[in-house]
């Protein structure tokens, strides 16, 4: 019987304290250790009786876990990655992976020297959802890729403008949300290329917009758009769509139009549009349901983590990927300050 990995949690705030919750499920691991400087977080460990640390170095000073967990504020995360993994200890970071694409490439090169290994947290790379569109995708079930429509347009309530930097820059749904398709958009469909946005502020009026459209290019030579809102009552957004998080109300509606030269699909439905035979709109289109069991992303994203820390899986996603999503986000950043073309990994130069 394989022994269970010790994990330690970085960081117990939200997030963290759900992945806690999936380490206490898991048959793989258990969490071996919390660090967090926090007086909530020492309460935690001690009702547990879980070690407690205040920070990483004390901990990997007195234990060295099989694994870490690092979901603190994004700015921490670097250098709390960079402690473990030049202690040896393989590390699972939550998106994003840093807060700039300059401070994600300082944990790259840490990581490529020491050969530790980085998971990306991009959690939703584990749902079947995305994993079977990406399969159909690849594998050219849809033809050559043509076009891509993404969507995020949800409601978010008064009060989660309460907390003063969700009303300033940097706190709205281009930073904050939009990363997570850019994410399966990239894991489904190929790189972006370059991209470019317009925002605007006009139905709240905060500093931070509450709108966003945007154009990309794909390096296959696909294009895409996505728009972006947090003030709209729809159904048309993953979080209501996928039915992944339980805390959403699930509504029938979609997140993404994949268009292909011979078949589309839609997403989270997975429903496959072709024609059979001779094509064109005259002729009947068909539709194929894709079937796929659900699997909790999270629970399988701490399965999958076990079996890199253990060297039979390779990371979905490398700190250099991920570090590629978080460079389409800062040129869509960039491209909505210039109200021009940005290419990705180049900011400042117009595409």
């Amino acid at each position: 019987m394989t022994a269970s990995l010790n994990i330690a949690l970085v960081g117990a705030g939200l997030i963290g304290r759900a992945h806690l919750d999936r380490l206490d499920a898991s048959g793989d691991c258990n969490c071996a250790a919390i660090c967090d400087p926090t007086d909530g977080a020492k309460a935690l460990a001690a009702e547990r009786g879980t070690p407690w640390f205040a920070s990483i170095d004390e901990m990997l000073t007195a234990m060295k876990p099989d694994g870490a967990i690092i979901a603190t504020p994004n700015a921490l995360h670097v250098p709390g990655a960079i402690a473990c993994l030049e202690a040896g200890v393989p590390v699972l970071i939550e998106k994003p992976l840093a807060e700039s694409v300059a401070a994600a490439q300082k944990l790259v090169a840490v990581q490529a020297r020491t050969g530790v290994a980085v998971l990306g947290g991009h959690h939703r790379r584990h749902n079947p959802i995305v994993k079977a569109a990406r399969k159909l995708v690849q594998e050219g079930g849809i033809g050559r890729l043509v076009a891509v429509t993404s969507l995020f347009l949800i409601r978010k309530p008064d009060d989660y403008f309460d907390v003063a930097w969700r009303r300033e820059l940097g706190g709205g749904p281009v930073l904050i949300n939009l990363i997570h398709d850019i994410d399966n958009l990239r894991f489904i469909c190929g790189e972006i290329d370059s991209v470019q946005a317009m925002t605007s502020n006009a139905t709240r009026g905060f500093a931070v917009e509450d709108t966003a459209a945007l154009i990309f290019r794909f390096a296959n030579g696909a294009l895409g758009t996505a728009t972006v809102s947090d003030v709209t009552p729809t159904p048309w957004s993953w979080e209501l769509s996928s039915g992944e998080n339980k805390v959403y109300p699930q509504r029938d509606g979609l997140c993404y139009l994949i268009a292909g030269s011979e078949g589309s699909l839609s997403v989270p439905g997975l429903d496959r549009w072709y024609y059979e035979g001779r094509q064109g709109w005259w002729e009947p289109l068909l539709r194929e349901s894709l079937a796929v069991e659900p699997v909790e992303p999270l629970a399988e994203q701490i399965r999958h983590f076990c079996a890199v820390i253990r060297g039979t899986e390779q990371p979905i996603t490398t700190a250099d990927d991920a570090a590629k999503t978080l460079a389409v986000i800062e040129a869509v950043a960039e491209a909505a300050r210039r109200g021009g073309p940005v290419i990705v990994g180049k900011t400042g130069d117009a595409a």
